[in-house]
């Protein structure tokens, strides 16, 4: 359905002072699409648009708002409208929103609310960031195995509306361990009278508290559900992940690898939030390394300067062997690096990983002598001795380029980083050094220098 209400006509209806059709034009919006709106408001704007919104819907709405907003709200709000809006989110919603707030507001936070979403909040709070048991939610249907299925059926009448789903119930025996799964659909078609223990899927895939959020986001892609458990290591249920909380995991981790690749320090800002002097100080470290590092690049030139010199025509092809030996490796280093955070390659698949990458290698290398030789005769018009020169580093570079982009990432992340780390830029720069000794190297015995 589209959004209906436009941001003119929100600042219309709220210059005019129509605060009762703004209010129920608000209303029969999607809360992600009242979020949105709000983005668009300027501070002033944004409260008094906020304090418009019915209470049950507030809550929601300030649950897809951006995290400045957020605190920007609570920082308006009195300690009761805070503890309200606190009190209608969900724990996991609630946690990570007190995580990105100061300590002091944080604690006047946490003693308006009630006891039950202190208690929720306290015990995220607990787990290490970016684990299963900091983004997990308490908010579930659990169900006793001696249960019939028609006090399952009241008990969701009960305690659903402050679930975060009630498609899937969890069965727990007297200790709190999870012993299986039941879903809505089953009991609604399952005969009234029948225990809960006879009917449950007892095959349960659960999450460990401390398992890393994107190997947690690896599960539901693997198993293709839409919640998962997550219990202690006592296999006891503490909370349950549900996918919408894996996309917004999905979308962080992406970001956090793509910036990695291209060797910038990670940030949980937007760009258009990220202020001039912090994006300075994530770019900087890399930058220093990098350019410290093709010193290595000078040292070579300088070593074989007299060779070069003594065949200048060799000089014009340093960029184009350079530039062609760091995007083999870059292509190669992003194929592995998306294939080890899929799961899809692990150490034991180096032998498979490194006899694929030499065929490949060889193919492209060959392929791009062949028509680089074509060129160098017909076009540039170089001796042929020159031309194989050329030629020969041509394959040699793309051959261990492809090595080392594929090979790097796997030590990385054998040897506990992340492998995105070992992406294009720094590939590059070890690639560029490599290729110019090889060509300095083949250079010298092929001609003579």
């Amino acid at each position: 359905m589209e959004q209906d209400l436009t941001l003119e006509e929100v600042l219309e209806l709220l210059d005019t002072k129509q605060y009762t059709k703004l209010r129920q034009s608000l209303a029969e919006l999607n809360e992600a699409d009242v979020a949105a709106l709000l983005e668009e408001l300027n501070e002033d704007q944004l409260l008094r648009v906020f304090r418009i919104l019915p209470k049950d819907l507030a809550a929601d709405v300030f649950s897809y708002m951006e995290p400045e907003n957020q605190q920007t709200v609570i920082a308006a709000l009195s300690d009761r409208e805070t503890a309200n809006i606190i009190d209608n989110l969900m724990a996991d919603d609630a946690t990570d929103l007190l995580e990105e707030m100061p300590a002091n507001v944080v604690k006047k936070i946490l003693a308006n609310v009630s006891p039950e979403t202190r208690r929720d909040i306290n015990h995220l709070l607990r787990y290490p960031e970016d684990s299963a048991g900091s983004i997990m939610t308490v908010e579930y249907v659990d169900l006793k195995e001696n249960l019939t299925v028609e006090g399952a059926i009241a008990r969701i009448r009960e305690v659903g509306l402050d679930s975060e789903t009630i498609n899937v119930c969890y069965v727990l025996d007297a200790q709190r361990r999870l012993v299986g799964t039941v879903a809505l659909r089953y009991l609604l078609l399952s005969d009234p009278q029948e225990k809960i223990g006879n009917i449950m899927h007892e095959n349960v895939i659960a999450l460990g508290t401390l398992m890393d959020q994107e190997e947690v986001a690896n599960q539901f892609k693997k198993y293709d559900f839409t919640t998962m458990p997550v219990v202690d290591n006592e296999n006891r249920l503490v909370g349950i992940i549900t996918v919408d909380d894996i996309m917004d995991i999905m979308v962080e981790e992406t970001t956090e690898d793509m910036e990695k690749m291209a060797a910038i320090v990670p940030s949980d800002k937007p760009y258009m939030r990220t202020g001039i002097f912090e994006t300075f100080q994530k770019r900087i470290p890399w930058l220093l390394l990098l350019m410290v590092s093709a010193t290595f690049t000078g040292a070579i030139l300088t070593r074989f300067e007299d060779a070069l010199s003594a065949c200048a025509v060799l000089i014009a092809f340093i960029p184009m062997l350079m530039d062609t030996g760091g995007n083999a490796g870059g292509q190669a280093s992003v194929t592995v690096i998306r294939g080890l955070s899929l799961g899809e390659i692990e150490y034991r698949d180096v032998p498979r990983v490194i006899f694929k990458e030499v065929r490949v290698a060889v193919l492209c290398g060959i392929c791009l002598a062949a028509a680089n030789f074509v060129k160098l005769l017909v076009f540039d018009k170089v001796g042929m001795m020159v031309a194989f020169v050329v030629c020969i580093t041509l394959v040699a570079a793309v051959l261990m380029a492809m090595l080392v982009g594929c090979l790097l990432p796997i030590g990385a992340k054998r040897l506990g980083f992340d492998p995105a780390v070992m992406a294009s830029p720094f590939i590059t720069t070890i690639v560029d050094a490599l290729s110019l000794l090889i060509y300095c190297s083949v250079a010298r015995v092929l001609l003579g220098l």
